[in-house]
């Protein structure tokens, strides 16, 4: 994708937080050479989501424009713990943990990045051979006063939070790391200014030309409040299957869905422009565009025809009234209590009554396409169509 200085530009900062700085890296792409682009990540689970993804998507438009990029796996760093955005103390990744979440890696993000045109490299062939005196004069680069400036540093020190000596060597090892690697730019989320910066900081102490820096924003998960998190249960994950990344994706809000488009489309910010227009005008539904980004991001980490299967499959269940081929089935004998918060406790929809009668007050349950608000009231003999939430599908069978 050759094209000019501010062509690249415009492409390179598209959904970009902050630039550091842009002049520089004018000057870097002016030279004509391809420039060393850098991602760290440190394998502290053996999943990435979505929210993973939107550094690595902006990796690949540096891909796109010639650039060389390096796929960090922090395989080093991972055992000290980054303390970014941490109230407390973060416990280190055993080893075996590290190098399990380190393949998984390596697999997933080349759903993204040209496995022909990416360098994965692993911090410890540079950090593991340094011996104590190496990281004591790496210390000595950088002061306790520019340290405590940072936030999350901060916060802690004022509020007599404990902060471990070796939480300081992590933004120390994150920025050696562009020493070694000699970087032009590195990338990260916007919670990662701080360490990049230091990156930026040792090239200088250390006789390279500082790296320019760019952030990415934290894509907020499912719930559109929240950072995407596993720990938080609003997350997309890569590794899904498509029926589930599809649905998921349609589970967005409609002004979430601008966001996603943004930050991980592959389509032209002009023909979002239009979609957006044309949602607005009324000449476009906003569940017909979803689904483009939907089919778009399911195909991405599957492929067309699964995107496609998910595509009608989404459609039957939540369209056209149909259940999923895989829903449990159950039967309430005669003599079984067949009351709603009953049976989907019975049928291990719930972990138990009291959930069943609280998530219906919350009008989460459908019988037949019919919202149901009653927990107690049995059903007639029959066969019913049962839906819990957005997923939870049962086929319940009354009187046999």
């Amino acid at each position: 994708m050759p094209c000019d200085i501010d062509a690249q530009i415009a492409h390179i900062k598209r959904g970009c937080a902050e630039l550091i700085d842009e002049g520089e890296l004018r000057r870097k792409i002016a030279r004509g050479a391809p420039l060393r682009v850098k991602v760290g990540f440190d394998p502290t689970a053996p999943d990435l989501h979505l929210g993973h993804t939107v550094v690595i998507q902006k990796m690949r438009h540096f891909q796109e424009l010639g650039h060389h990029v390096v796929f960090l796996i922090g395989d080093f760093t991972g055992r000290i713990g980054d303390p970014s955005g941490k109230s407390e103390t973060r416990p280190p990744l055993t080893e075996e943990q590290i190098i399990g979440n380190a393949e998984t890696y390596k697999q997933q993000v080349f759903k993204i990045l040209d496995p022909e045109k990416t360098e994965v490299a692993f911090n410890s062939a540079w950090l593991g051979a340094m011996g104590a005196a190496d990281f004591i004069r790496l210390a000595s680069r950088y002061t306790v006063a520019r340290m405590l400036e940072r936030d999350d540093f901060e916060q802690r020190y004022k509020k007599q939070v404990p902060i471990a000596i070796h939480e300081f060597l992590y933004p120390l090892a994150q920025g050696y790391d562009s020493v070694a690697l000699k970087t032009d730019v590195e990338l990260g989320g916007t919670d990662q200014k701080f360490n990049l910066l230091v990156g930026r900081h040792l090239q200088g102490q250390y006789g390279i030309e500082p790296q320019c820096v760019l952030t990415m924003p934290l894509l907020e998960g499912l719930d559109g409040v929240k950072k995407m998190s596993k720990s938080l249960g609003n997350y997309i994950g890569i590794d899904e299957s498509a029926s589930e990344i599809f649905g998921k994706i349609m589970s967005l809000s409609d002004a979430l869905m601008w966001r996603y488009f943004e930050l991980l489309s592959d389509k032209p910010l002009a023909d979002i422009t239009e979609l957006k227009r044309a949602v607005a005008n009324g000449s476009r539904h906003p569940k017909l565009v979803k689904e483009k980004l939907a089919f778009e991001l399911t195909a991405r980490y599957h492929n067309r025809e699964k995107a496609e299967e998910a595509r009608q499959g989404f459609n039957a269940v939540f369209s056209g009234g149909g259940v999923p081929d895989d829903a449990a089935a159950h039967i309430c004998g005669e003599g079984d209590e067949a009351a709603p918060a009953v049976f989907l406790h019975a049928a291990g929809l719930v972990a138990s009554r009291g959930e069943a009668r609280r998530l219906i007050s919350q009008k989460a349950l459908s019988i037949d396409g019919v919202l149901c608000a009653d927990a107690s009231t049995p059903l007639k003999r029959g066969t019913y169509v049962i839906k819990l939430g957005k997923k939870r599908f049962l086929r319940l069978t009354v009187g046999e």
